[in-house]
């Protein structure tokens, strides 16, 4: 029997930013709940920029990925978005569909 499969997330926010932590699997089998639930703690204000720290992240394919795409161009258009701690995965796939240098305008 397989051990289940997870995607978690934590919030903490300040004036400055809102740090969406991702930690787990963020999979085509996890990634529902994160699309559900992001509007009820995604809501920056004012000059609030958001950093999606991915240090947890412990496996992530091409449906994570166009997730978090989703998520960044959608919030990019209110604000500015960062990724931290961003694995390689994420870079191989961005090269993969061509979106190398669209990822590097969210990469510190």
């Amino acid at each position: 029997m397989q051990s289940e499969k997870t995607l978690q997330w934590a919030v903490s926010q300040n004036n400055e930013s809102v740090v969406v932590t991702l930690i787990g699997e963020l999979t085509r089998n996890t990634l529902l709940p994160l699309w559900k639930q992001r509007a009820s703690f995604l809501s920056p204000s004012g000059n609030q920029q958001i950093y999606w720290d991915l240090a947890g992240l412990t496996h992530l394919d091409s449906a994570g990925f166009t997730l978090l795409a989703e998520m960044l161009n959608h919030y990019g258009k209110q604000t500015a978005n960062h990724l931290i701690h961003t694995p390689k995965v994420i870079f191989t796939l961005a090269e993969l569909y061509d979106l190398d240098e669209w990822l590097a305008q969210y990469t510190l």
